[in-house]
């Protein structure tokens, strides 16, 4: 099948934060940007955008892209580019903050290829596994799932080609009645089996393992980033798996990850492709 359009999601940490002694960003940003542009995706989302500093190279470096930023009380912003001559409909989402201010919201982008819309939902979820953290994350998950139905009811005939996506931080939850505990893997089933009853699948990843902070209090890393869509979509394989993750994880070795680690981001980059319908 043909390719309706490519994505590329990217949690880059603290993206063009200041050093409070230089007041320059803590990292270099032309090589990010650079890495983001390498990707030659169709629609991009950096999540964690802290300072207008990358706003003049971002442009400079990817000129055939239109750009987009959620606004608000939060210190975390999410950037959108979508590549230009793609007609595409954006939308900050306000719901998914779950009634918290300084939480993210999230961002709809519905490109239209060849007179089909295909909703994209980019979200960044609460990061915590304490049980306020847990909670807000879950109810973000319950909206962003039921979500599909709004969608599927905006016309009896069309059947929403649907797909949300993003630094979900699946991390479980630490009870303070340790009996009580949720492992990230148990969270994740809750929320495949979920997605099943919305007729939804989380998509295979070339690494499971997209967080790692070099540190090896937290080695070998936290399977955080997803890629859940409805089922009906098909999307290009990347030696059998649906989702291309990139940076970190493709590195050998703690060394040499760290090395990546430190000059980009903790996260890895979330690629692929939707097959046309």
């Amino acid at each position: 099948m043909a390719k309706a359009f490519s994505v590329a999601s990217w949690n880059v940490e603290h993206f063009g934060a200041l050093n409070t002694k230089t007041k320059k960003p803590e990292k270099p940003i032309q090589p990010i940007i650079d890495f983001i542009a390498d990707q030659k995706a169709d629609i991009v989302a950096v999540y964690e955008v802290r300072s207008e500093y990358i706003y003049e190279p971002i442009l400079n470096t990817m000129q055939n892209y239109q750009f987009y930023i959620t606004e608000g009380e939060q210190l975390q912003e999410i950037l959108i580019g979508v590549k230009k001559g793609i007609s595409a409909f954006i939308t900050q989402k306000i719901e998914f903050k779950s009634g918290q201010s300084t939480l993210r919201p999230g961002v709809l982008v519905t490109p239209l290829i060849e007179e089909h819309y295909y909703p994209v939902l980019f979200l960044h979820l609460k990061s915590s596994a304490d049980p306020k953290g847990f909670g807000l994350r879950d109810d973000m998950l319950q909206r962003a799932l039921k979500f599909r139905k709004i969608l599927d009811e905006k016309n009896p005939n069309y059947i929403a080609n649907y797909i949300f996506l993003g630094d979900l931080n699946t991390m479980g939850l630490d009870y303070p009645y340790k009996e009580n505990d949720i492992s990230s893997e148990s969270e994740l089933k809750q929320l495949d089996r979920r997605a099943k009853l919305k007729k939804m699948r989380r998509l295979s990843k070339s690494y499971d393992l997209s967080w790692w902070n070099g540190s090896n209090n937290y080695k070998p890393g936290s399977n955080l980033d997803h890629v859940i869509a409805a089922e009906h979509l098909e999307f290009k394989s990347f030696n059998g798996f649906e989702v291309d993750v990139k940076g970190w994880p493709q590195e050998e070795g703690d060394e040499k990850r760290r090395e990546w680690i430190n000059k980009y981001s903790d996260h890895g980059l979330l690629y692929f492709e939707v097959q046309k319908v």
